[in-house]
């Protein structure tokens, strides 16, 4: 007999594989949850522990046998075929009823795509309200890859309850595959589409409203703004704060208020830099948003603009990478640093730090689209008269998702925001709308990768310019 083992991330996965090396005959011995890799038992990444065999005196190329025939020597119970792989046989039955039972199972027509899903939601029902429990003291040499083809993923039942809900949601996963067809998600696409079909309606209606005539400077304007991906409700207070100064009608002079309502709305939203009086400041915001390098931008700035003295905190261990990144940084700096991960280390922290005319603390990346993920960060942030707040966000990242994660980090005290990676987009319209929705004041942007050198405190014209095509970061 062969015997093989087979650590794999799926039990598809673990199928393809034993009916590659061992044939459709093969038999699954057991199946079990492992871990592999990580440091002394820790980090380890979950996958799933196949073990099958072979009978060595079986061939690969041998038709499997009708389910009525009789074995002609004596044999231990053979165990009973998934009922997954019922559920593929049931599909290819109904898609090709020509073809006879233990032949594997064609990718159907498209004419019969539709009768093969329904016949496989069936078998899922099948498994869902009828499922069998079996042990692994019953297995026998008789097939359990019969009928099934070499990329159709099916289930093998175990008695382990955890480890058959796991299979059925891979069944799941499968049906929707199936169903969809392979064809991926155009979420991106049909937003710019959709965003496009809203400039022409625009100008449309615009071109076809001759009681209020859009001067060409001021339509340009509007136009641009559209494209920046600016804030449809912004742009229409703007334009009502003009209707109030000049009247119903626009004129030549409009596009100019326009800058001028723009600029002012800049000016009320800058937040300059890090306060004098300023001891602590809480550095917070997702995963790969440039945070660690914004942090010793910052240091550098403090240190050679301010003559601070500055020390570092990091609460980030789940990264070894960021410690290591933040404590080069603090090297290059002669800076002290200190790692918590607790709030009574953090209070320790503190103490060691208290010569530190300012402490610049980073926290974890984490997905904080996610509330709980936020209110755990809380509890190493207690924000003071002395303290200041900054969220980083990214301006390559979606609007929906900066907005996502402002609005979460809105319920406790945010004071500023920095907006990073300004020298990887040409769209700047999510400052303008992320500000006009959350009341935030803007610090910095950085533009490179450059410490300390890319870190700008921009002022209300740089914005206006840049949001308007007239100069670049």
């Amino acid at each position: 007999m062969i015997v093989k083992r087979y650590v794999v991330e799926t039990m598809i996965e673990a199928m393809q594989k034993i009916r590659t090396d061992l044939g459709s005959d093969a038999v699954i011995l057991s199946t079990k949850e492992t871990k592999v890799g990580g440091v002394f038992g820790l980090f380890g990444k979950k996958r799933l522990e196949v073990v099958a065999a072979l009978e060595s005196d079986k061939k690969e190329t041998e038709p499997a046998r009708p389910k009525a025939a009789a074995a002609p020597l004596p044999v231990p119970a053979a165990i009973p075929r998934s009922v997954g792989a019922g559920a593929y046989r049931k599909a290819s039955n109904v898609a090709n009823p020509q073809k006879p039972e233990a032949e594997s199972v064609e990718s159907s027509p498209l004419n019969g795509k539709n009768v093969a899903v329904s016949s496989f939601n069936q078998g899922l029902e099948d498994l869902r309200i009828k499922p069998e429990a079996q042990s692994s003291d019953n297995l026998s040499s008789g097939s359990v890859l019969a009928a099934v083809p070499s990329k159709t993923p099916m289930i093998q039942e175990e008695p382990d309850l955890t480890l058959q809900a796991e299979q059925q949601r891979q069944l799941e996963r499968s049906i929707r595959e199936f169903q969809q067809d392979g064809i991926p998600a155009r979420e991106d696409r049909l937003y710019e589409e959709l965003h496009q079909m809203r400039l022409i309606i625009d100008k449309l209606s615009r071109n076809h409203d001759e009681s209020d005539p859009m001067p060409e400077n001021l339509d340009k304007l509007l136009v641009q703004l559209r494209e920046q991906h600016v804030d449809e409700a912004l742009i229409q207070d703007w334009l009502e704060r003009i209707r109030a100064k000049e009247g119903p009608a626009f004129s030549n002079s409009s596009a100019e208020e326009f800058r001028q309502e723009i600029r002012a709305f800049t000016e009320n939203r800058e937040g300059g830099g890090i306060g004098d009086d300023t001891r602590i400041v809480y550095i917070a915001g997702p995963t790969g948003v440039g945070k660690t390098t914004t942090i010793a931008k910052l240091a550098a700035e403090q240190m050679f603009k301010k003559k601070r003295k500055v020390g570092f905190i990091t609460s980030d261990t789940y990264r070894i990478s960021a410690i290591e990144q933040l404590r080069t940084y603090a090297s290059i700096l002669n800076v002290p640093l200190e790692v918590v991960q607790s709030p009574g280390d953090l209070q320790r922290a503190f103490q060691k730090l208290e010569s530190c005319d300012l402490i610049l603390m980073d926290t974890a990346g984490r997905n904080y689209r996610n509330e709980m993920l936020v209110s755990e960060l809380q509890a190493l942030i207690a924000p003071a008269e002395y303290s200041e707040t900054y969220l980083v966000l990214s301006l390559t990242s979606k609007y929906k998702d900066m907005a996502e994660i402002t609005d979460n980090f809105n319920q406790y005290k945010l004071d500023k925001v920095i907006f990073t990676k300004a020298d990887e987009t040409g769209s700047f319209g999510s400052i303008f709308s992320l500000l006009y929705r959350y009341p935030l004041k803007y610090s910095y942007i950085t533009n490179g990768q450059n410490v300390p050198d890319d870190l700008l405190l921009p002022s209300g014209n740089l914005l206006v310019d840049v949001l308007l095509g007239e100069q670049t970061i």
